[in-house]
């Protein structure tokens, strides 16, 4: 069952690097602002944008396995038809890395069949909340 309650959520919030798939170049829209506060409050934004070289500062990656570093939580800004793609590709790093092991699914955002899967192979799954908002409401 996707991560609802307070003591879970704060605890995901304790991650230091956060791949976010979607991230937007544009100021205004949640897809930048969001990231834009993380990364203010600390938090390391590796941004997923193939149609990027650089949002926020931080060079952009074309997709999640093209992600360096370790990855503590994935932050989705994508429509829901195209969370199963996503989720399976955070399955398939958490597999093969060992890292990923969240993933965070934005405001509006979910796909519970493939909730159930990530969360199957050890992936914590968040759906239809703001991080932002959670951030702001559990440690503001």
């Amino acid at each position: 069952m996707p991560l609802t309650d307070d003591e879970d959520l704060n605890r995901l919030l304790d991650a230091d690097t956060v791949a976010v798939i979607g991230c937007s170049t544009t100021p205004g829209k949640a897809a930048h602002d969001v990231p834009a506060y993380l990364q203010r409050n600390g938090y390391r934004v590796i941004p997923v944008n193939p149609f990027a070289d650089e949002i926020l500062g931080e060079p952009a990656v074309d997709r999640l396995a093209d992600v360096d570093a370790d990855v503590d939580l994935v932050n989705v800004f994508r429509p829901s038809e195209e969370v199963p793609e996503i989720l399976d590709a955070v399955r398939e790093r958490h597999g093969a890395r060992g890292d990923a092991a969240a993933a965070w699914l934005q405001l509006g955002i979910s796909h519970d069949e493939a909730a159930e899967r990530a969360e199957a192979d050890g992936v914590e799954v968040v759906q239809d909340r703001c991080m932002k908002v959670e951030h702001g409401r559990l440690r503001g």
